[in-house]
């Protein structure tokens, strides 16, 4: 079975050929993985345009990590990694949790072995962060599954990362017509993925035949789970924030080219040219311009200071003739831009982008000292987000589910029937760095406890105790019989100790090691009964003698 997972063929195996036309729909499978579709068309075969959704995806997969650089969105990417990948002095950042499967002591402990080496072959506990935050901004990730071929029982050997610009899911459909002519026929698809050496967008404008068809059985592969509108293209959590942050770049471009051009202010010349020519006196305020000009300029290379008047600029003075019957030759200032200190539209838009990558507002201000206060202080946004974080590690925890599959079935400590069973019952439990969940509980219990107070002196009265437990406390039946279990037993008084008398040591008479007291004793009988015994003999051959 393990060969025949791993065979290199795109085909399905006869048993799922068979589940396959057992179980029919009408309605085609869903596209949630962004995979390109094609149709089999009978002797015509099957065309796919490789270059082109293909291409798009890996052109936005660019953008993606091209908006990732920015100091705005690495700052908020590096917020949500930070609560989601966190590191402790116990061990990784993960743990697989087994305590809702009914399964035996001996298998839940060669699982979490094996989940431990998958991590070990991921590289997880040191390049967790590094993995975690590259799905977050591409939006996929893809690795590739080797096998030793010979002997498959060695379960999996190497984990290998694949650029996803590089690879692709591609869906296979063909349409059956219902043979009775009534229905609307059946759908059935091949799923497999095409490599290619270089990027989709690498290819230009022709189209390749590079692409390597591989099992799916050979990837392990997960998405965001978002998807655009036409449900064709898998998007990162990214590509919301990418209006904000193009809006954010042009209003600081913006601000920064209004104030650099009406910061200074400037000095108009009304210069007096009487009743001249309209090209005399075009002439003259050419040469007035040009005697009292005097526009110094800084070499930031030479560190010289040089004399410029090839140029005039908006950020120059300003010289407008006057006809004769005026007020002469004058000259007044022009004030600079007001309100140049105002910040509000771009920190509306830096909010704007926090908003949109789910982030907290108030964490845009460095400045803010973080407190422990009560649950009650605690913001809607820190809670949306602690959820938020919660949503993403169950999405990336499918690539552990992939990969476990794969390696118990390969070494045979369970079926792919019995993975199907506890798939849903086997629970990833990720470090905890954000401690609002844990200040949330405790109020909880604290108010509990305070009503529970004030309702004792009613309880038997016209409270039950079990109401108490089950509306007051919010216990459940299996807290209810766990708690009755757990008193049960600290009522039991703890059993007796023994109290073994030590020896009394002695500097005459040393205690050997290994010798028990009464080995003790009754080495000492027998030796008294045999000097005693000495004794008496010698007696009697004394009075013999005598």
């Amino acid at each position: 079975m393990a060969v025949q997972l791993f065979g290199f063929k795109i085909s399905r195996g006869e048993e799922e050929q068979q589940q396959g036309e057992t179980v029919r729909s009408f309605a085609p499978p869903p596209d949630e993985d962004g995979a390109v579709t094609i149709q089999s068309a009978g002797v015509y075969g099957t065309y796919m345009d490789i270059e082109g959704q293909a291409r798009n995806e890996s052109d936005l997969i660019n953008k993606y990590r091209d908006i990732a650089t920015t100091a705005e969105c690495e700052s908020a990417i590096d917020d949500i990694v930070n609560e989601a990948i966190v590191y402790d002095e116990d061990g990784g950042p993960v743990k697989i949790n087994l305590d809702n499967t009914k399964l035996p002591k001996s298998i839940k402990d060669k699982i979490r072995d094996e989940f431990d080496n998958i991590l070990s072959l991921m590289d997880f506990n040191n390049q967790g962060y590094e993995t975690f935050r590259q799905w977050y901004i591409d939006g996929r990730i893809y690795y590739h599954i080797m096998i030793d071929e010979k002997n498959p029982r060695r379960g999996i050997q190497e984990l290998r990362y694949i650029d996803p610009r590089k690879i692709k899911k591609v869906k296979e459909k063909s349409r059956e017509k219902d043979p009775t002519g009534i229905g609307v026929g059946t759908y059935k698809t091949i799923d497999y993925y095409l490599y290619m050496n270089k990027s989709n967008s690498q290819y230009g404008g022709t189209q390749s035949s590079t692409g390597v068809k591989i099992s799916p059985d050979s990837i392990a592969h997960v998405t965001s789970g978002l998807t655009d509108k036409d449900n064709k293209m898998v998007i990162s959590h990214l590509h919301k924030a990418m209006k904000p942050l193009n809006q954010l770049r042009m209003l600081e471009d913006a601000t920064v080219i209004y104030r650099i051009s009406r910061a200074p202010e400037r000095r108009i010349f009304y210069i007096d040219v009487g009743n001249l020519p309209k090209m005399k006196a075009e002439q003259y305020l050419r040469d007035i311009m040009v005697k009292y000009k005097n526009k110094l300029v800084y070499d930031a290379q030479t560190g010289e200071i040089r004399d410029d008047r090839r140029y005039q600029t908006m950020l120059e003075d300003y010289w407008l003739p006057r006809r004769e019957g005026g007020r002469g030759t004058e000259i007044t200032t022009l004030p600079a831009g007001q309100n140049l200190g105002e910040l509000a539209d771009v920190e509306y838009f830096q909010r704007k982008l926090y908003k949109a990558l789910n982030v907290p507002s108030t964490r845009l201000e460095q400045d803010q000292a973080f407190g422990m206060g009560r649950a009650s202080e605690i913001t809607r946004d820190e809670l949306k987000f602690a959820k938020f974080v919660t949503r993403l590690r169950s999405r990336f925890a499918y690539l552990f589910d992939r990969v476990l599959e794969t390696q118990l079935v390969l070494k045979g400590i369970i079926t792919k029937a019995e993975w199907k069973e506890i798939k849903e019952k086997i629970n990833y439990d990720f470090n905890r760095d954000s401690h609002f969940t844990e200040l949330k509980d405790a109020e909880l219990i604290r108010e509990r406890l305070t009503l529970l107070r004030d309702i004792d002196d009613y309880v038997g009265k016209y409270f039950s105790i079990d109401y108490v437990r089950r509306q007051v406390l919010q216990q459940s039946e299996e807290e209810i019989q766990l708690m009755d279990r757990q008193m049960a037993q600290s009522d039991e008084p703890p059993p007796a100790e023994e109290e073994v008398e030590k020896p009394e040591e002695s500097n005459n008479s040393p205690q050997m090691f290994g010798e028990s007291d009464e080995d003790q004793k009754e080495l000492t009988r027998s030796m008294t009964k045999f000097f005693n015994e000495l004794n008496g003999d010698k007696e009697q051959m004394n009075e013999s003698k005598e």
